[in-house]
């Protein structure tokens, strides 16, 4: 049977190019950056040309350049950092929709646990925010916004600099989670203009466990915990050297492939796409046509259920995902799609395709070969399905 993996918004495989520029950083050069003798300079060295080459490649300052875990803690940092600092003048955050839950989850705990005010920023059918809908929600309380770049699930890329504008209008910060943006599309913070950017190697052929948060100079975030001077106290704990020479080394061989990959794989979803709406009726795509990250199709069949279509798929050698990877298991729909409108028997045989450098138009064959047995069998099996 054959193993195709088209589940590459939820990780990736680590390049082999990059476990070798990683490898002398595991053994051989494995000093603490904090310890002053020549084995901790070498490692210092070593992290400060990782932060040189990472900021460079977003177009920010080394010293606003922050290495994390990953985008999960970058969000949580970014939400909860300037929460803290911010919260004796303003007590309001507004974030979008479509947020992935690391964002969410965070907002809801402040509003929950914390009694800061919570807005959540409508997005349209394709996932869209517009700048009436910062408006309508943006006070002289507000202190942050954050809205997703590239949306994990749909692949939604918002038009950020007027949302960063309107933002700016009112006096606060706006953050974004690029981490399914960055290595695809050209990231500049200056361009985008915003205050705080999550970004993360694993998505984009590095390794897990390593990320970094942009801060801008001049914007005050508080830790999440404490315990040392690492990364100017912003984030305090020894670093992960290797995981920082991986991002860079990520970054680079992204920048060198990206209009190369991003031609491959446009064509190889479009492909994809008009090939499973000509087998089969009753097939939708969730979200934009255009303005989006190419390699992610999500696509939602009517009368058939997504963790169905997931196992059927998988037991064909076939990996796919029913939405966001934090959330597989879950019984309801996407709130994704649902925040999109989206109809909830609909949104419910949603799966999400995403490809890699790795995939080919012979993977794609096969699974447009294997896709209409598993949809049909569900269909013939659902009670509401009319055949």
């Amino acid at each position: 049977m054959k193993s195709i993996y088209l589940d590459h918004n939820a990780t990736t495989p680590v390049d082999p190019i990059v476990v070798e520029a990683m490898l002398p950083y595991l053994s051989g050069v494995y000093g603490n950056a904090s310890s002053a003798h020549n084995f901790g300079r070498d490692a210092k060295v070593a992290l400060e040309n990782a932060r040189d080459a990472v900021a460079s490649h977003i177009n920010c300052e080394p010293s606003e350049l922050y290495f994390t875990s990953g985008g999960t803690e970058s969000d949580n940092i970014a939400l909860l950092g300037t929460a803290e600092k911010y919260k004796k003048t303003k007590n309001h955050l507004m974030v979008g929709a479509t947020e992935h839950h690391a964002v969410l989850e965070t907002a809801e705990y402040l509003q929950n646990k914390h009694d800061f005010r919570l807005d959540i920023i409508p997005v349209n059918h394709d996932g869209f925010i517009s700048t009436g809908a910062i408006k309508n929600l943006i006070t002289d309380k507000t202190f942050l916004t954050s809205i997703m770049l590239a949306n994990n699930e749909t692949g939604t890329i918002q038009n950020l600099v007027p949302l960063v504008e309107a933002t700016h209008a009112q006096g606060a910060l706006f953050h974004t989670d690029a981490v399914q943006a960055i290595g695809k599309i050209k990231v500049d913070v200056k361009e985008l203009g915003v205050d705080l950017l999550s970004l993360t190697a694993h998505k984009i052929y590095g390794p897990k466990g390593i990320g970094a948060l942009f801060i801008k100079q001049g914007v005050r975030v508080s830790p999440l915990f404490y315990g040392g001077s690492h990364e100017k106290k912003r984030r305090p704990g020894t670093e992960n050297i290797a995981g920082a020479v991986g991002l860079a080394k990520t970054l680079e061989i992204a920048q060198s492939r990206m209009d190369a990959d991003h031609k491959m794989l446009t064509e190889l979803s479009d492909y994809f796409i008009s090939k499973v709406q000509a087998l089969l009726p009753d097939v939708y795509l969730n979200g934009p046509v255009s303005n989006r990250i190419p390699q992610t199709v999500n696509l939602s069949f009517q009368g058939a259920e997504g963790e169905s279509l997931l196992l059927g798929l998988d037991l064909k050698g076939v990996a796919v995902s029913s939405g966001s990877a934090c959330t597989s298991g879950a019984t309801e729909p996407s709130h994704v799609l649902q925040a999109m409108g989206i109809d909830k028997v609909i949104s419910q045989g949603a799966i999400r395709f995403s490809m890699g450098r790795s995939t080919t138009k012979d993977e794609l064959d096969y699974v447009l070969s294997v896709l209409p047995e598993v949809v049909n069998r569900l269909r013939e099996l659902s009670p509401i399905y009319n055949k």
